[in-house]
């Protein structure tokens, strides 16, 4: 199995023990695996520390989210499932406005290189490592 697979996983199993009430912290794996991801894919605008200021940010006509307040944001609680559906953008939040951010999810699922559910759990996985990391980084 892939590192993607194996943290696809992890991340999977995270999830069904935070739906359960049973996890209190994320596994460092997971949260690494989010970290990579973050680089790869969200620095660019976010910036390496996830502040607004990454290097596109001079380009773009709606200014980057400082990520590491959102739960400072929202009354002291990391908003988990409004972040990973943002990032997956398969659920769109009229009020947001339109889509500056590109829609991870599709790019995720093509990456993944079939159709069907492997895709779709891989990119689930993928999300789900990136929205602990988001959580982890929480000021």
């Amino acid at each position: 199995m892939t590192s993607i697979g194996n943290a696809c996983c992890a991340a999977l199993l995270l999830l069904a023990s935070r739906l359960t009430g049973s996890a209190s912290a994320q596994p460092m794996e997971v949260v690494s695996a989010g970290e990579l991801e973050y680089q790869r894919n969200c620095a660019v605008c976010h910036g390496a520390g996830g502040r607004g200021d990454g290097v596109m940010r001079s380009y773009l006509t709606m200014q980057p989210a400082n990520l590491r307040i959102l739960a400072k944001n929202n009354a002291g609680k990391f908003p988990f499932w409004e972040v990973y559906h943002k990032i997956d953008g398969q659920t769109e939040v009229p009020v947001h406005g339109t889509r500056d951010m590109p829609i991870w999810g599709d790019r995720f699922r093509e990456q993944a290189g079939s159709d069907g559910k492997t895709a779709v759990t891989q990119a689930a996985g993928r999300i789900l490592s990136l929205t602990f990391y988001l959580e982890y980084i929480q000021e």
